[in-house]
């Protein structure tokens, strides 16, 4: 059975209101949304999913990524890994849009990381849902990322401070 193949999802961020308006028409209201010299962190909580209390993502327009990660319900339960996103972001004083690009890393941290979405990103360059040069640039953005983050031992928090992110990840 082969993956299905969508419209590009696009969602965009108003920064001054705190909603992320999504390409499906839904939205939610951001419990953060903070314009960073990096560029732009978010939160909102994720009340429909059982194990996670909050996705918190961070833009990082410079390098063409989504960082996300679901803060967990329960203090004693272990966290799913981070997702970087190849995206391409668009931005004025007070809209960030992005792009999702279909491709990303999961770091579940101390391991290797490993792409993922490999086969709806496929499916999208097959169906031209995805264009050539949105593509190629996925393509560029995962495996550069991926050479950065073994060059660091696959550590996350030291592949963000030599981008000079000096944050904490994942956020308390």
């Amino acid at each position: 059975m082969g993956a299905v193949t969508t419209p590009q999802l696009v969602d965009v961020v108003d920064t001054i209101s705190g909603v992320r308006t999504y390409s499906s028409g839904g939205s939610r209201t951001l419990s953060s949304c903070d314009v960073e010299r990096w560029g732009l962190r978010i939160e909102h909580p994720t009340p429909e999913d059982p194990f996670s209390d909050a996705e918190v993502t961070w833009l990082l327009p410079e390098l063409g990524l989504r960082l996300t990660t679901y803060r967990a319900r329960s203090r004693h339960s272990r966290s799913g890994p981070s997702v970087l996103s190849a995206v391409r972001v668009e931005r004025d004083h007070r809209h960030w849009q992005t792009t999702d690009l279909l491709l990303g890393l999961a770091v579940p941290g101390g391991t290797t990381p490993r792409i993922v979405r490999n086969e709806e990103f496929a499916a999208a360059v097959a169906g031209r849902v995805l264009r050539p040069g949105d593509a190629d640039q996925a393509l560029r953005t995962i495996h550069r990322t991926l050479e950065e983050l073994s060059n660091v031992n696959h550590n996350l928090t030291s592949w963000l401070t030599w981008q000079g992110i000096y944050d904490s990840w994942p956020p308390l």
